[in-house]
């Protein structure tokens, strides 16, 4: 079963004005794509579930409403929407993550991609379930069970390879911001016999990045060249104006369709406005579906 789909990722508010805040977002949400063409195109809303990461974090985080009371929130305002989420498996026992996946189910979350320790610890540490481990043991549990890809991360074929022998299926990308994914699924689809759906994700870079660094901070790789790479291209999208940071992104989104389309993975797109869902990130976001689009290809 494949998602096919046009996701939007929207992240929790803390939980201080949680309700009033996860309200305006789905409000935006739904204005927006009337304004520019994507209502009813866009068909899951992903979530992702927050855990405290490393102290230099550009934006502290604070405690914020739970994935479940986030959804039962928005859900009603953004009908005929479903969702996907992340979930942090490593500090829940193999019980009470069974109870926790099925409560998402429940909820209407279509997918769930399965996400480890921060990286402030080593993989394997946690006291729960190893996000590798629970692609495997929730099979009959999560018909959609994701992993994580980052294309420019060492040692990153092997791990997807494995992550897809234990049962995934499908991977959501890191944000994209070069076409490094392109000889990665390239080689992939060489060298093994696993098609998992892959989830190309996107983020919409304003101005306020320049000053914040929250999407330079989320990509970081320190000592990776190609990661480096990336980060220029999202200050260079960061210091443009709207008509070229959107015609950036198209172009880039080109050469990443053209790319991977023919290469025998099911594709659906994913894409993110890390500082809050806005007019100029849905404007981007259509533009680049007028070009290739899952539900229309």
């Amino acid at each position: 079963m494949t998602l096919n789909t046009i996701a939007l990722e929207l992240v929790p508010p803390n939980v201080d004005g949680g309700k009033e805040r996860a309200l305006e977002d789905a409000h935006k949400v739904a204005r927006f794509s009337a304004e520019t063409g994507l209502d009813g195109r866009i068909r899951h809303v992903m979530i992702p579930g927050m855990i405290a990461e490393d102290d230099d974090r550009p934006v502290p985080m604070k405690p914020k409403l739970d994935v479940l009371e986030f959804w039962s929130i928005i859900k009603p305002e953004l009908p005929g929407l479903r969702g996907l989420c992340t979930q942090v498996t490593a500090f829940t026992d193999e019980a009470a993550l069974r109870q926790r996946l099925a409560d998402l189910w429940g909820a209407g979350m279509e997918g769930v991609v399965f996400v480890g320790v921060p990286r402030t610890m080593n993989d394997g540490e946690g006291s729960g379930v190893a996000p590798t481990d629970a692609l495997s043991i929730y099979r009959d549990d999560v018909p959609n069970r994701g992993a994580i890809l980052i294309p420019t991360r060492e040692g990153e074929f092997g791990r997807f390879d494995f992550k897809c022998g234990q049962g995934a299926t499908y991977g959501m990308t890191q944000l994209l911001y070069s076409d490094a994914i392109v000889g990665f699924l390239s080689d992939f689809a060489k060298n093994t016999d696993h098609r998992p759906e892959i989830l190309l994700s996107f983020g919409f870079v304003p101005k306020v990045e320049a000053r914040v660094g929250l999407i330079n901070w989320l990509i970081q790789d320190p000592g990776n060249a190609a990661v480096a790479k990336e980060q220029e291209f999202v200050k260079r999208l960061a210091a443009s104006e709207t008509p070229e940071k959107r015609q950036l992104m198209v172009d880039l989104y080109k050469r990443i369709v053209d790319g991977v389309v023919d290469l025998g993975f099911p594709l659906s797109i994913h894409f993110e406005a890390t500082y809050g869902v806005s007019a100029p990130a849905f404007e981007t976001f259509a533009e680049m579906l007028a070009y290739w689009a899952p539900d229309r290809a």
